[in-house]
């Protein structure tokens, strides 16, 4: 069972502000929260999800694409084939 305690950590360390007129709605939501686990912990199954299985990606086909030069010619600047940009620290 949550407490109102323990809600309060919770939401120092997701460090969001929780009023105490708050407090009371979150802990009955968490605690129907991990009671709603206690009825997954209960559902009864074999373990194995019957579905079918197949390849939802294409085939690898090797196209020409743009070389360096066109990649970077719309670049601010470019430096030994490679877009430059500015430093950042």
């Amino acid at each position: 069972m949550v407490t109102e305690k323990d809600v309060e950590h919770i939401g120092e360390l997701a460090d969001i502000g929780i009023d105490t007129a708050e407090l009371a709605t979150f802990t009955g939501q968490f605690n129907a929260i991990v009671d709603y686990f206690d009825v997954l912990d209960r559902v009864q199954g074999n373990g194995t999800v019957a579905r079918d299985l197949y390849n939802v990606l294409r085939d690898d086909v090797v196209e020409t694409s743009l070389s360096q030069d066109e990649a970077t010619r719309n670049a601010g600047a470019r430096e030994d084939g490679f877009i430059k940009a500015p430093r950042v620290m």
